[in-house]
């Protein structure tokens, strides 16, 4: 017992190595890209990044704003990756989630925690199709999962398109037909509360999502880590075929691991989208939350406490990224945070190559104790044995004489 608690301790300290080893080479990239930039403002420009996000109350609430979406994303993706599949879909789910919290709130005048369950039950039924076309077809879900995201974009582009009382126009004097209304306007109910935050940190972006993020995220990790349920996903992903020769039943176990990813960006969507602030726009383009998940999971380790850290990181690094204006153009300060973002998610790599230095010592301190416990050690005389116990020559010579 003590062994296997010895091994995670290890194993969790290595993860949380390589974390910050990832962390600290993205920030070291994005200075040397600010000084390739504009070198009079790169010191500055580092220094902002830095701080910015905890300058102000405003500005924390800007990072736990941004951070409650991304946490979920990335505990979508995180929780797929933990049972051996790869959702590369959660940006279509995030999308769908979206739209079911909307259609909800606006259409439908819900409130919005009904709202969520409606965000929730879209993610979970987009992200199981994959799941069916693997544990049915073997379909690699890769495949399916990124080719609906653009199905998935194309098709709420479309409806909500052809549902007037979702436009903005149809609750304002405006023009404006390439948006969703707002939310505050068509239907306060459904926006998320703020429980007085809003006051508390003087800025209307704040709100509970982030505490509903944080509490997926510990039911998420309790499921994993002390559940039946949990253990049997766990075990599909690591071998399928031995998992089914111990009686799991591995296809639906798939399904459900990509069902649940699948609620889980998809909340992330509602979340977003109802906090009252942010208006669905029909563009020909991806949601870019839902790819921003992969490298918050990577830099977490798959583990979904780590994804709450990793999340609120890179929310804070884009937050500080905006402040950087006007010495480095938006176009520049997307780079440096796609920069840092995209070395965070080479914690793998670096956990691989921590691993080997711990096992090299590992190795050498075993190698040390085998040596010390292979040393002679003077044992007390026995009468009659090989030792100090036997009379030097001389004297065994003077007793036969006497």
């Amino acid at each position: 017992m003590k062994k296997n608690r010895g091994n995670r301790s290890t194993q969790g300290l290595i993860s949380i190595s390589a974390s910050l080893l990832s962390i600290a080479i993205g920030l070291l990239v994005g200075l040397a890209l600010l000084f390739i930039l504009n070198p009079d403002h790169a010191l500055d420009g580092f220094r902002k990044i830095l701080v910015t996000g905890v300058l102000t109350t405003e500005k924390l609430a800007k990072v736990l704003y941004q951070a409650a979406p991304l946490m979920l994303c990335g505990l979508s993706v995180a929780f797929a990756f933990k049972t051996g599949l790869f959702n590369i879909g959660a940006t279509g789910q995030y999308t769908i989630g979206a739209f079911g919290a909307l259609t909800a709130g606006i259409a439908l005048q819900l409130p919005w925690y009904v709202a969520l369950l409606f965000a929730i039950v879209c993610g979970a039924v987009l992200g199981a199709i994959p799941g069916i076309c693997k544990a049915l077809f073997n379909v690699n879900e890769v495949i399916t999962s990124i080719m609906f995201n653009w199905i998935t974009m194309y098709a709420v582009n479309l409806a909500i398109n052809n549902m007037p009382i979702m436009l903005s126009n149809f609750w304002a004097k405006s023009t404006i037909k390439d948006r969703t209304a707002s939310l505050s306007v068509a239907n306060p109910s459904a926006v998320l509360p703020k429980a007085n935050l809003d006051v508390l940190m003087n800025s209307n972006y704040i709100n509970i999502g982030i505490f509903i993020a944080i509490g997926v995220a510990i039911i998420m990790w309790v499921i994993l880590q002390k559940t039946v349920f949990g253990y049997e996903l766990k075990a599909c992903g690591y071998n399928r075929h031995a998992s089914q020769y111990a009686g799991i039943n591995a296809k639906r176990n798939i399904v459900l691991s990509m069902g649940i990813s699948g609620a889980l960006a998809g909340l992330g969507g509602g979340v977003y989208y109802l906090s009252g602030t942010g208006q669905y726009t029909l563009l020909k383009a991806l949601l870019g939350m839902g790819f921003n998940g992969i490298p918050v999971a990577l830099l977490a380790s798959s583990n979904p406490m780590g994804v709450i850290f990793s999340a609120l990181f890179i929310s804070y690094i884009m937050v500080g990224g905006d402040a950087l204006q006007p010495h480095f153009i938006k176009e520049n300060i997307d780079i440096i945070i796609s920069a840092i973002i995209y070395l965070s998610a080479f914690a793998l790599l670096m956990k691989g190559w921590i691993s080997k230095i711990f096992l090299r010592n590992s190795v050498d301190n075993a190698n040390a104790e085998i040596a010390f416990e292979s040393e002679p050690v003077d044992k007390p005389a026995q009468p009659g044995g090989v030792g100090e116990g036997i009379l030097p020559a001389a004297d065994v010579k003077k007793e036969e004489e006497v």
